[in-house]
């Protein structure tokens, strides 16, 4: 499938990206008001719900929030934990598509939702992201009745490097006996930050998410290089897939990423997991928020809820 003129022209308005983060804070807060500019314009309103709360919770070395959406109706409901995207270094629960996507998963299927405002790269390299994580699911499961949830039902969700931190606490999860996860919804997920695809050489530029930008990531997020094969930075590098939760896997057609993100939908199968992988025809990453102007962000949308539902 051809890529989407709306998107073509969108990308093509995008700017260059960093090639040296030199003030973290002035980076992210720049990044902040270029994506609510954009979803301002292309993304629909959330619907409502009954109660947005914020959450200070208490992690090593800091304090982390969280914003849980309850929607209307009688409880107890699932729980879903939702790690939104950034590249490890930016993105945040405050960001108007975060809210946005909460609100959607709050209200178009019946989830009590837990969005995790992880501490970023490269102030807090891995696994600090990724405890804080950590520490929010075990708090969701232990609270679940405070928030109107059930802990016997509990998914995560995430995006890009939130999928990435999703995959890896679901690991933690079970190695460590953890809280349950029934599923995990992974969206244009990066699984292997060691690894060559060929994805990574089609659509390096030119294409909303960069090599360059990649590069920048994993340069912040990991200490050292060989520490991008450490199967909690890159899941697709684990050696057991095995008792990992029910996964489905969304990728984009036209996303430097596409490529790994089946890959682990691949292994996760031939180790017996319950998994499912849609290809976004069409797609670039994170083009599934575009719902204002683009019906296969709506259709992307709507099958992450009949899956979240289900």
């Amino acid at each position: 499938m051809t890529l989407d003129p709306v998107l073509g022209s969108l990308v093509k308005q995008l700017p260059e990206p960093a090639t040296e983060i030199e003030d973290p804070e002035r980076y992210r807060m720049e990044k902040r008001q270029l994506f609510d500019q954009l979803s301002a314009r292309f993304m629909e309103t959330g619907p409502p719900v009954a109660e947005v709360r914020l959450i200070r919770l208490p992690v090593a070395d800091g304090e982390i929030a969280l914003r849980v959406y309850r929607p209307a109706g009688p409880g107890p409901r699932p729980i879903h934990l939702y790690l939104h995207g950034g590249a490890w270094i930016s993105g945040s629960v405050f960001e108007r598509s975060t809210d946005v996507c909460c609100r959607e998963r709050a209200a178009g299927a019946g989830q009590v939702v837990v969005a995790v405002n992880y501490r970023k790269a490269p102030e807090n390299r891995f696994p600090t992201g990724l405890e804080d994580c950590y520490a929010a699911l075990v708090w969701a499961a232990e609270h679940a009745a405070d928030i109107g949830g059930r802990a016997d039902s509990i998914s995560v969700g995430g995006v890009s490097a939130g999928a990435n931190l999703a995959a890896a606490m679901s690991a933690k999860a079970r190695d460590e006996g953890g809280p349950r996860i029934r599923l995990q919804i992974l969206e244009v997920p990066a699984t292997d930050l060691a690894g060559d695809f060929e994805s990574h050489r089609l659509f390096g530029e030119g294409f909303a998410l960069s090599s360059t930008t990649m590069s920048l990531a994993k340069s912040a997020y990991v200490a050292s290089f060989e520490q991008r094969s450490h199967p909690l930075v890159s899941p697709l590098r684990a050696t057991d897939f095995s008792g990992l939760p029910r996964t489905h896997v969304m990728t984009a057609e036209y996303d430097i990423l596409r490529d790994e993100g089946l890959a682990y939908a691949e292994r996760l199968s031939e180790a017996g997991v319950e998994v499912s992988h849609t290809l976004g025809r069409g797609h670039v990453h994170m083009s599934m928020m575009l719902t204002a102007v683009l019906p296969a962000a709506r259709q992307w949308r709507a099958e992450v809820l009949d899956v979240l539902s289900r």
